[in-house]
């Protein structure tokens, strides 16, 4: 069973609704920050390529990157049950060692 990691906090400029979006790729849903929350990150990394950030604003980037590790690991988490429904490995047959894989429908 796979625990997913504990968040500490959100950004106080997180805001409730609208933060995270969900596209389906091939079938399988995405969850990817919503614009708004694109361009707060954009806007401070471009601040933090000319100044340094004041600590409120580190903490309010390191708490977006940790939001974006914990998107990334569900995406790779349903990406994957996903795959391991849809293709199975079987062997290629009795007398050989190697595998194939079925694609199920």
């Amino acid at each position: 069973m796979l625990l997913l990691p504990k968040l500490q906090s959100l950004p106080k400029s997180f805001p409730l609704e609208g933060a995270v979006n969900i596209e389906l790729v091939e079938g399988v849903p995405i969850f990817r920050a919503s614009n708004t929350i694109v361009k707060r990150i954009n806007t401070l990394l471009e601040k933090q390529e000319k100044f340094l950030l004041n600590s409120e604003e580190e903490q309010e980037l390191d708490l977006y990157e940790e939001i974006d590790d914990y998107l990334s690991l569900v995406n790779r988490t349903v990406r994957n049950i996903y795959l391991e429904r849809k293709i199975r490995l079987i062997p290629y047959s009795a007398n050989s060692p190697g595998f194939c894989y079925y694609f199920r429908d």
